[in-house]
């Protein structure tokens, strides 16, 4: 019996092999003849006439040679293969050579993208984790959030400019808000060791705690010369004596400037139809400590500081203010937004980049508002200062600023109030208008733009024509129809916030007592005693809750904050001369830690849960409680569903949570949370 061939055994054949060899012989042969007659002979193959095996194609072992020649089915799929391998290494070489030049060629700006994008992945990756963690953990089993590292106790999200040096930003950019490149710190920060409740306003506008806030002996002793001369430092605290009738320099400073305006003075700010003044580089805020008295609201901007922040020491003296960099975007307030700008060395050079920083100024200026300036440039002898001022002047001058006064360091511009002036300009180099595609009403951090705006917009009204405060804070018929609102609208409005605030007062102001009880020999101090000053509103709408705090006489400031994610009624806010931002909740609002007394959200968390979700509840509660100061109160107006969720959320911030009650009117619950003091034991 035959055995089978087995493959790679060269010589072993059966006795029957040479018969089936002389059968495919004689096939081969018959294939090959036929082929003769064939249309593809030409390209036939040729075998010798040797008598052997390889004649026929077949090996010794059996199977059909491969000799390398063209026509040969074997042979055209080896050639096929080779040429496919070598088509492979001529692209793997390509791609790498493509991959180095294209590395070699990425600017910064272009890594800073890429590293943007990166960032933004793996903190999407921690929020969907969070998510599936509060998902499958259930709201009975939230776990309290640990406490953030010692270094984080005055971390604000958004501005880190060492990173953004690194990334190659400079001439001020290094100031700029870039959100979204650190991954976000699901931790409570904690204040500083020997932290202490600020003392209740008013007293608080002229003496805080030193280790409230993070500023050095050192810091306070080379401030500006003004500055330096107002405050007092001791072991425990700083005092600011701008109030004091032995220190006049702030009252001297502000009586020059409406001397200069042609006013008696700073008490007149009010008849000439200045009540929001956006004061640049503030200091610690004593030009508006001052005024507050002479019922002006004076929001305080300056860039981001790690130390001695003219941001943090100002709103712990309870006055507005918000980090925000005058460099190269455009801050995310409407245009036509102040009456008065003001900036007193403020480091701002004005003169350069090509004007845009003065467009900016303009664009947030009321028609027939007031531009302060002081700095030296302005009385320099030096022939290049001299110069830059000279550049100022004419650009302004093509801004159709007119030039009321100048004495000493100190100039007084006032802004047109009419519009025909930009179309009477005879320079050929002055700024061109905004195109009504430009022209926006409230940009988010956009870059700084080489046309003037808010010409375009149905709000322009000189300062002269407006109400007079307080009359300005009830908008008037032709006002609301800017809106597309109705008298009657806005009216009701109004009232139902006047009905809340009164029931916020009445379920308040006993837990604030029983926390806070008054000692033998106090005087009664007025409900809620005092304990609020600085107020968040994450949700303003038509700005009804500030309106009804202000009608019911409360001593506070309201930050009324307009989601990106909502209707726009922040050219509104502004036109009744309140205080008002436009935010993205998804983000980090620019405020240091510890800075509020009081967060309201009404219908916020229905605004956010109706879009597509870039974040968590529990990401927007992290950042209340970042805001919020020790003892602070948590005000949450919302739909049953949506409290429940935020009850469970206060127990892992450790929130505690003092009322919730249903309103009578709508289907909707209210709760009321408080904030403990967790103090920091010394190491």
């Amino acid at each position: 019996m035959s055995r089978p061939l087995q493959r790679g055994v060269a010589g072993v054949r059966t006795p029957d092999s040479k018969s089936k060899d002389k059968l495919e012989k004689e096939d081969w042969d018959n294939k090959r003849s036929s082929s003769d007659h064939s249309p593809l002979s030409p390209f036939r193959l040729h075998f010798s006439d040797n008598n052997s095996h390889s004649k026929y194609g077949i090996n010794e072992n059996g199977f059909a040679s491969d000799p390398f020649v063209v026509g040969s089915p074997r042979s055209r799929v080896k050639l096929m293969m080779l040429l496919m391998k070598f088509s492979l290494a001529f692209i793997v070489v390509l791609a790498l050579t493509g991959s180095f030049w294209w590395t070699m060629s990425i600017s910064s700006s272009s890594r800073g993208h890429i590293y943007h994008g990166y960032r933004r992945l793996q903190e999407k990756l921690v929020s969907d984790l969070v998510d599936i963690s509060e998902l499958s953990s259930g709201p009975s089993k939230f776990k309290e959030l640990e406490s953030c590292s010692e270094e984080l106790e005055n971390f604000v999200p958004c501005f880190n400019v060492s990173e953004n040096v690194a990334l190659g930003s400079t001439d001020g950019n290094e100031f700029d808000r870039q959100c979204g490149r650190e991954l976000r710190q699901y931790c409570l920060v904690l204040p500083p060791v020997n932290y202490k409740i600020p003392l209740h306003w008013p007293t608080g506008r002229d003496v805080i705690w030193i280790a409230n806030v993070k500023i050095t002996a050192v810091e306070v002793l080379s401030s500006g010369t003004l500055t330096k001369r107002m405050m007092m430092l001791d072991e425990e605290q700083i005092s600011f004596r701008s109030a004091s009738h032995m220190f006049d320099g702030i009252e001297d400073y502000s009586h020059q400037i409406a001397e200069m305006m042609g006013l008696r003075n700073e008490s007149y700010f009010i008849q000439a139809g200045v009540r929001t003044i956006l004061d640049i580089g503030c200091g610690y805020g004593s030009f508006g400590a001052h005024l507050f008295h002479s019922q002006l609201l004076t929001t305080c901007i300056a860039n981001y500081e790690p130390s001695g922040s003219q941001v943090q020491l100002t709103l712990e003296r309870g006055l507005p203010a918000m980090i925000a960099s005058f460099t190269s975007k455009q801050l995310p307030y409407s245009s036509l937004s102040f009456d008065m700008l003001h900036c007193a060395w403020c480091g701002i050079d004005w003169d350069k980049k090509d004007g845009t920083l003065l467009i900016e100024a303009d664009r947030l200026l009321k028609p027939g508002g007031y531009f302060v300036w002081t700095s030296p440039l302005i009385k320099s002898r030096n022939k290049e200062d001299q110069k830059r001022w000279k550049l100022v002047q004419d650009f302004t001058e093509n801004l159709c600023f007119e030039l009321l006064s100048q004495q000493d360091a100190t100039v007084v511009w006032k802004k047109t109030s009419k519009k025909s002036c930009y179309s009477s300009r005879k320079s050929s180099s002055a700024p061109p208008l905004c195109g009504k595609g430009h022209d926006v009403e409230t940009p988010y951090y956009r870059d700084l733009q080489n046309c003037i705006g808010g010409t375009q917009s149905s709000r322009w009204i000189p300062i002269e024509k407006k109400e007079r405060w307080p009359s300005r804070a009830n908008l008037n018929k032709n006002e609301l129809a800017v809106y597309g609102l109705q008298p009657d609208e806005f009216a009701e409005d109004s009232e139902s916030w006047r009905t809340a605030v009164r029931n916020y007062w009445s379920l308040l102001s006993p837990l604030i007592f029983s926390d806070h009880p008054k000692r033998p020999g106090e005087e009664d101090p007025p409900p809620p005693y005092n304990m609020f000053r600085n107020v968040l509103d994450m949700n303003a709408h038509f700005g009804g809750f500030n309106s009804a705090l202000l009608q019911a006489r409360k001593s506070v400031w309201v930050m009324n904050v307009v989601p990106v994610s909502g209707l726009n009624y922040l050219p509104l806010i502004h036109d009744r001369g309140f205080v008002g931002v436009l935010h993205d909740w998804c983000e980090a609002f620019p405020t240091y830690p510890r800075t509020y007394d009081l967060v309201h959200a009404a219908g916020l968390l229905s605004l956010e849960t109706s879009h597509p979700r870039r974040c968590t509840m529990l990401d927007v509660f992290i950042e209340i409680d970042r805001v919020l100061r020790p003892e602070g109160w948590v005000i949450i107006r919302d739909t049953v569903p949506l409290i429940e969720s935020a009850r469970a959320l206060t127990t892992q911030l450790k929130w505690e949570a003092r009322v919730i009650e249903i309103e009578s009117d709508n289907d909707q619950r209210l709760l009321i949370s408080q904030k403990p003091f967790h103090k920091k034991q010394a190491s």
